[in-house]
């Protein structure tokens, strides 16, 4: 018999109160962003009050500018997330019910879209208020794996974006008529906890490696270096991981079982994630090689 493990009971509210009829509730999705967020406010504070550890002891920002630049990229994950999950993921749905594209609390966000919101936000923020560009992306990848980590799980809380089918032991049962809808498996289906494999990978993995960096080395001296190792590793996690995650369903067909986007053959192939991911690493490694340029000498 297989070994496998059980979905935990973990409901996707942590509690709901009823105010003049009106529910609201406390998702486990939205407190991972609230939390993803204030641990990397600390990180991004904590990098910022240690003046040693940037280009000529300079650091880009004060805490004062942190606070409102933290605003412009919550504007920047939530409207780019969306947009890219519409343009990315379910173009003709949306485009035949533009009403529902901003309908953000039925589900359905891009990390990728998020990324190039974030990277707009930025890009606004530092030419508005004269911040150094390349270290203020420095802050914000140091800041971004716990939000990763923390999404991820998330994910897995709520039972979706789970992985492909597998005879693993640590195979989970999800729970669903869809994540049941194995073709050739004969009785309860197990998958890959992907979300689990990508909040050890682009959040903690990829976090640790960027504290040490930006702690304990020279990195932040070297303005971009940080940002093509944060760009770079989440590229080369995110594309480990598409081979355990199931794609959208929107990819799959019956002679298409892995929502290949780019097929080489019946088995080998691309996602969309690994597509999008792909970029990600090429313009990772551009930044870190950029970073290694010699310095200019100050006048």
């Amino acid at each position: 018999m297989q070994a496998v493990i059980p979905f935990p009971d973990i409901a996707p509210e942590i509690f709901s109160v009823n105010i003049f009829g009106l529910t609201f509730a406390l998702r486990w999705y939205a407190l991972a962003y609230l939390v993803g967020i204030f641990l990397g406010w600390l990180l991004a504070r904590s990098a910022l009050r240690r003046a040693s550890l940037w280009q000529r002891n300079q650091p880009p920002m004060s805490d004062t500018q942190l606070g409102d630049f933290i605003t412009w990229l919550i504007v920047g994950v939530v409207l780019g997330g969306r947009l890219g999950f519409v343009l990315f993921y379910q173009p003709a749905y949306y485009f035949s019910h533009p009403q529902e594209i901003l309908a953000i609390w039925q589900g359905g966000m891009s990390f990728h879209g998020g990324l190039l919101g974030v990277a707009v936000a930025t890009l606004i923020y530092c030419a508005r208020w004269k911040v150094p560009l390349l270290p203020a992306m420095d802050m914000l990848a140091l800041g971004t794996p716990p939000g990763l980590m923390l999404g991820r799980i998330a994910n897995f809380i709520n039972a979706e974006l789970w992985g492909r089918p597998t005879d693993a032991p640590w195979g989970v049962i999800f729970p669903g008529p869809a994540a049941q809808n194995c073709p050739g498996v004969d009785g309860l289906c197990a998958r890959h906890p992907s979300q689990l494999y990508e909040a050890g990978l682009e959040g903690l993995a990829l976090g640790l490696i960027l504290i040490v960096l930006a702690f304990a080395t020279r990195t932040l001296k070297h303005p971009g270096r940080l940002t093509g190792v944060f760009i770079a590793g989440y590229g080369l996690a995110r594309m480990v991981v598409e081979l355990f995650r199931l794609a959208d369903h929107q990819f799959i067909t019956a002679g298409n079982p892995h929502g290949h986007v780019i097929r080489f053959s019946a088995e080998l192939g691309l996602t969309m994630g690994q597509v999008l991911s792909l970029p990600m690493v090429l313009l990772g490694l551009a930044f870190i090689l950029w970073s290694f340029r010699p310095a200019k000498a100050a006048p």
